[in-house]
This record gives C-alpha cells, sequence and structure tokens, in this order.
C-alpha cells in the first residue's frame, strides 16, 4: 500500500514536470462564417443535376407569354373544333329539310290534282264538295310550304354549312401548324380570334334574326376572312419561314404576281359574278312561280264542276307547280348560287391576299416568297411552270390589248 501511494506521487509530480516544460501556446481567434447557400431555380437545379454547367438565362416574362398563348390556342382549338360538328351536323339536318318537305310538297300537289281530276270528272254517288274542299285545302297546304320553302332554301343553307365545316377544318389545321411549330404569341390568338368571328358572321348557324339574304338585290361574293385594316396591322405574323436572300421575293415575283391578280379580275372573279346573276334571277323566278302555280290551282279547284276550265286549270297549275318546285329544290339552284357565291369570296381572298402582300415594302416582313408562290400554286390548282405561263400570257395580252382565253383557276 505504501508502495501504491509513492508511485502515484512520482507519476503526479513528473506530470506536472512535463505540463510545465511544455506550453501549448494560445492560437489567435480566427474569425469563421459559414458560406451562403445559393437559390437555384427549378431549371436550374435540373440542370446541374444532369451535368450542365453552364446554364442559359430565362426570360421569366416571355415565357409565361408564350405559356398563356399556348393556353389560349388551345381553348380556341377546342371550340373551332366544336364549331367542326355543329355546322357539320346542322348542314346534314338542312339537306334532310331539302328532301323531305321536296317529296311533301310534290305528293301533297299530285295528290290534289287527283282529287281535282277525280271531282271534275263526276259522276252518280260521288261527293263533289269533298273532293273540291279536300283539293283546295291541298293545294293550300302545298302553297304555304313551298312559300316557306322559297324563304329559306334549304339547299343554299345545307351549302352554307358545308361551306363553314370546310374552312373550320381548314382553320383548326392551321391552329394546329401554329402549336407544332411552337412559341406562339398573343398576335397569334388574336389572329385566330378575328378568323373565328368572321366565319361566325359570315355562315351564322340560327335561321330566325341571324340567316343570310337569299335574294339579295345584288350579286355580293361572300366574305368569310378579317377585314384588309386588321391584316395591315399583323401582316408579320402571316410569315414564318424569313431571312432568306430578299425572303424569297424578287423583283420578277412581283411582276408575276400582279399579272396573275389581272386574270383573277378580268377572267375568274368576273365569270363568277356572271354566273352568279344569272342564278339568282332563276331562283327568283322559280321561288315566286312555283307558290303561285299552287295558289291558282287552289282558287281553280273551289269551281270544279261549274265547268270544264276550272278542272283544266286547276289540274295543269298543280302539275306545273309541282314541277317547278321539283327543279327548284331538286335541282338545289340555291345551293349552286351559294356555291358561285363562295367561289367569287375565294378569288377576291386571294386577290386582296396578293395586293395586301404586295404593299408590304420590307420584304422581310412579308411571307416567303417562294412559299407564297407555292401556295398560289396549288390553289389554282396549278404547276409552279403553269402559274409562271399564266403570268407570261397574261402581261402579253395586257400589251397588246387583248383577252387572255384562260381562266386562272383549274381545280373547279
Amino acid at each position: 500500500m505504501a508502495y501504491l501511494q509513492a508511485s502515484s506521487l512520482v507519476l503526479s509530480s513528473s506530470s506536472n514536470k512535463i505540463r510545465a516544460a511544455v506550453p501549448v501556446p494560445k492560437l489567435p481567434r480566427v474569425p469563421m462564417s459559414l458560406p451562403k447557400m445559393t437559390t437555384r431555380t427549378v431549371v436550374e437545379e435540373l440542370n446541374m443535376r444532369a451535368g450542365f454547367t453552364k446554364t442559359v438565362p430565362i426570360d421569366v416574362e416571355s415565357y409565361n407569354s408564350t405559356s398563356i398563348a399556348n393556353t389560349q390556342l388551345y381553348a380556341l382549338l377546342e371550340a373551332v373544333a366544336d364549331r367542326v360538328e355543329m355546322h357539320n351536323n346542322i348542314g346534314k339536318q338542312r339537306d334532310n329539310w331539302n328532301t323531305l318537305l321536296l317529296n311533301s310538297i310534290n305528293m301533297i300537289t299530285l295528290t290534289a290534282a287527283t282529287l281535282t281530276g277525280v271531282g271534275a270528272i263526276g259522276g252518280a254517288g260521288i261527293p263533289l264538295l269533298a273532293l273540291k274542299l279536300s283539293s283546295a285545302l291541298l293545294y293550300s297546304a302545298a302553297t304555304g310550304l313551298s312559300l316557306i320553302m322559297s324563304k329559306i332554301q334549304p339547299s343554299q343553307l345545307a351549302e352554307e354549312q358545308r361551306n363553314a365545316t370546310r374552312l373550320f377544318k381548314q382553320l383548326q389545321s392551321q391552329i394546329e401548324t401554329i402549336l407544332t411549330l411552337g412559341n406562339p404569341t398573343q398576335e397569334d390568338v388574336k389572329i385566330v380570334m378575328e378568323k373565328v368571328l368572321a366565319l361566325d358572321k359570315a355562315f351564322p348557324l340560327p335561321l330566325l334574326g341571324a340567316m343570310l339574304e337569299k335574294f339579295p338585290s345584288k350579286f355580293e361574293p361572300a366574305v368569310w376572312w378579317r377585314s384588309k385594316q386588321s391584316q395591315n396591322k399583323t401582316k408579320a405574323q402571316e410569315g414564318k419561314f424569313r431571312k432568306m436572300v430578299k425572303n424569297g421575293w424578287s423583283e420578277e415575283l412581283e411582276v408575276e404576281m400582279r399579272d396573275i391578280i389581272e386574270v383573277v379580275k378580268r377572267k375568274d372573279i368576273k365569270d363568277y359574278a356572271r354566273l352568279g346573276n344569272l342564278m339568282l334571277k332563276i331562283n327568283k323566278i322559280l321561288a315566286i312561280t312555283g307558290p303561285l302555280l299552287t295558289g291558282i290551282a287552289a282558287i281553280g279547284s273551289t269551281f270544279v264542276g261549274n265547268g270544264s276550265w276550272a278542272a283544266i286549270i286547276a289540274v295543269a297549275a298543280g302539275a306545273l307547280g309541282s314541277a317547278v318546285n321539283a327543279f327548284e329544290h331538286g335541282g338545289q339552284v340555291g345551293m349552286v348560287f351559294e356555291m358561285y357565291r363562295n367561289n367569287a369570296g375565294f378569288f377576291r381572298l386571294l386577290e386582296e391576299s396578293i395586293e395586301g402582300t404586295l404593299e408590304e415594302k420590307d420584304l422581310e416582313r412579308r411571307e416567303n416568297g417562294e412559299l407564297f408562290e407555292m401556295k398560289l400554286a396549288l390553289k389554282f390548282g396549278r404547276s409552279l411552270s403553269q402559274l409562271k405561263e399564266l403570268a407570261r400570257k397574261s402581261a402579253y395580252s395586257r400589251r397588246e390589248g387583248t383577252s387572255i382565253d384562260e381562266f386562272a383557276n383549274k381545280l373547279y
């Protein structure tokens, strides 16, 4: 025990000596600060994780604007697709109207003529009063239905809806192209919105209060595009293919476009205006003649039994009225008039499109010239060489003071 105590004293004294012999200097206090954590956006963080150390700065305002324009275009695309379906369904419905009303009027008219003929033959036991009353009522019903049919022109209404369906499908494809190319702008949204409203105005769905005038005083081409003033504000948006050598335009191409305009004005638009006026006059005559003949037949049927002439007039007028209605609505004269009206509108649109493009002096703001020429050739149903040949013929006829013997359009 004494030995252990002595050993501990020796160790403690030696440790004291060591501490005294090796003093540890005090280090100066160095101010320490933690590095600040840098905040990264989601895009930067994804780039860093993928191994991209250099990131491209993103304009948040531009990105938000593009995103909003995308959403708005998708909403417009849904609305246009809905209009395609509506016009398609209503077009089929109005085509059925034309068929059903025409068949009904003809059956009623021929039945009334038969009753009138039976009453005129006479004979014992034949109820003449009942036959006269029945034929008069049937003729009157045919007259009323014929008046309604001549007023609304179901075949023309069906053609309007068919054209609206086709044009809305074109607009639907244009919107899908804009979305596929990417980076749409608010100007794109505005242009599409104006086109939708222009089509709604040109081809209304309701009949009451909004139906197009079926017998205008003068033939006018259909208009389903934006106003020229609105187009002038947004010409820069019409061309997506830019920054080529003069943007695909040359002096020769501009001269070619002006020569083609002259052909469209002097031949195509003039010819369709002539045909449209002719069909308008024929339709007016038929629309008046049909109800007038059945009305005469209705009056003549009431005098059956008092003389042979009354029966002859009633039967003959009824038969002629049935024939006129069959020619007018079975031949779809109103549809033909609407077709000419839309064709004339198509050429008017091409004329304004070419003139508006050439009026733009800044070549970079135009649609690419080569693309514009190709689109125009396709719309006319021609090849590029045929389009150039047409322009040469137009220039030659203008210099010589002669009329060109060829239409611009070969498609229809």
